[in-house]
């Protein structure tokens, strides 16, 4: 199955829900204050958000304004560059040696995403260490080193209960002293309104960055796709924390709220850089913009 095959069938209940309702705003109206108001709540049960809804059809306005609009249909083109625009982002590539520390709250799928991420990077002839930061939920560094196993790379872990920050820091040791290309840090699930979780993350956060230096070091939150706008507000609580660089959007294949990728994005201006779409190896999909609307409307 080709690419954009995939991220197709990955998006086809959130097509479902959002294309028809677009469809039917811009179906044979003039751009008067109805088919601005229709639009608006197509793009609202869309799950695309109060922010970029506004945003998007503020833009639309002036768009229509500047380029002598009349009718709908013209204006559906316009509105599909708008919606690319929002979901676009300028990513500096990776240099290596390359760290990614992963995050996000309970659930979401953080684990599997760092064993797609390692399967990725091997594909790509990059050697990879994995540290097993989550030293609290019951058999986490058994699920890493089972991911490790299908991809033939190493893990770092401690014993359960052990300190996070020492199993990192042994981890960036190892990665330098084998000259590792990547180092992929898992982390516990931790809900965000969790005060002392967030701070041991943020602990974390420093190790890396002061025993790392020589690294091009990314911070990513796992979200999970169908939880819809509350993944907004994770993103918001773990960037105070860790200043984070980029999304993974888990289980985007199960849920019909894909639009929350706009709203992500035009709201808190961090890029979607990874969604699942399948529970194999190769189901983790760098995201691309243009594909992605392309398959969520016609």
């Amino acid at each position: 199955m080709g690419f954009f095959s995939k991220i197709a069938q990955g998006l086809k209940k959130t097509k479902e829900n959002i294309s028809r309702k677009i469809y039917e705003a811009f179906k044979g109206k003039d751009l008067d204050d109805e088919f601005y108001e229709e639009l608006e709540v197509a793009l609202l049960s869309a799950d695309i958000g109060a922010y970029a809804t506004d945003e998007l059809i503020e833009e639309l306005k002036t768009e229509a304004f500047k380029r002598k609009l009349r009718t709908s249909e013209e204006a559906k083109n316009v509105f599909v560059e708008l919606l690319k625009d929002k979901v676009t982002f300028e990513v500096e590539p990776y240099t290596y040696p390359l760290c990614i520390l992963i995050a996000g709250v309970n659930g979401v799928g953080k684990t599997t995403a760092i064993g797609k991420l390692a399967y990725m990077f091997t594909k790509q002839g990059k050697s990879v260490v994995l540290a097993a930061g989550d030293t609290f939920r019951a058999a986490a560094g058994e699920q890493l080193e089972e991911w490790g196993e299908r991809s033939k790379v190493r893990v770092i872990k401690h014993e359960e209960g052990a300190d996070p920050a020492a199993v990192v820091f042994d981890a960036i040791n190892s990665a330098k002293a084998k000259k590792t290309d990547v180092l992929l840090i898992d982390t516990a699930g931790r809900l965000h309104v969790k005060k002392n979780l967030m701070e041991e993350l943020a602990k974390i956060n420093r190790v890396v960055e002061k025993n790392y230096q020589e690294a091009d070091y990314r911070t990513y939150i796992v979200l999970d796709a169908s939880t819809g706008q509350n993944a907004v507000n994770q993103v918001e609580v773990f960037d105070e924390m860790i200043d984070i660089d980029g999304i993974i959007l888990t289980k985007l294949d199960g849920t019909s709220k894909g639009g929350v990728v706009v709203a992500i994005c035009a709201e808190k201006e961090i890029p979607v850089l990874y969604v699942g779409v399948g529970e194999g190896k190769e189901d983790l999909l760098p995201f691309d913009p243009d594909d992605f609307v392309n398959a969520i409307i016609e």
